[in-house]
Formats: C-alpha cells, structure tokens, sequence
C-alpha cells in the first residue's frame, strides 16, 4: 500500500508548537476584541450621556418656547383689544367732528338770520 493520497501528521514538536503559535494568536485577537467592545461600550455610555442632555436640554428649550407663546397669544389678544377700543376712540372723534360742524353751521345760520333781521329793519 501506497501513501499517495495521505498527508502525514507534522511531528509532535511542530504541532504542539503551531497549536502553541495558534492558541497565542487566538488569545491576542480575543484580547484586541474585548479591548475594542470595552471601548464600543465606554463610547456607547458617553453617547448616551449625551443624549440625556440633549433631551433635557431640549426639552427646557421647549418650555420656553411654550411660555413664549403664551406670552405673543395673550400680546396679540391684547393687540386686539387695543384695535378694537382705537375703532372706537376713532368713530366717537369722526362723531364729534360731524356734530361741531353741525353746530357751526347753525351758529353761522343763526348769525345770517340775525343779520338779516338786524338790516331788514333798518
């Protein structure tokens, strides 16, 4: 029989070496994976920290914005009413306006009448 198709097994110097050699990389790649998920990690809790401030930072902003709104509804309701008082400041004006022109012009009518009774019986 022939050893044609077979491979012999390295010796058990260089086997127990390459194990030696493998389980060595093996440990060092599983030492660079826990320090790079330990650092995920500690990048992950910062990420989350800051977060959290964001949003609470966000969420006092929003407050303000809220109170600020509040202040230009009642501003403009305020605005409102100070329009509507002006319309009326602003009729009653146009009124007395028209009334003093009225009675000027019945003073200036009474004056006519009087000066023309005045002169008539002369």
């Amino acid at each position: 029989m022939s050893n044609a198709g077979y491979h012999q097994l390295p010796s058990g110097g260089d086997y127990d070496s390459r194990q030696a050699q493998l389980s060595a990389s093996m440990n060092d790649v599983l030492q660079r994976t826990t320090e790079s998920i330990q650092r995920s990690n500690q990048i992950a809790i910062e990420t989350e920290n800051m977060g959290v401030e964001v949003l609470g930072e966000l969420g006092e902003q929003r407050e303000s914005l809220l109170r600020t709104t509040r202040r230009l509804e009642d501003a403009d309701q305020d605005l409102s009413k100070s329009r509507a008082i002006i319309r009326k400041l602003s009729r009653e004006v146009l009124y007395n306006k028209i009334i003093l022109i009225l009675i000027i012009i019945l003073e200036v009518g009474i004056l006519i009448g009087l000066l023309v009774l005045k002169f008539a019986h002369l």
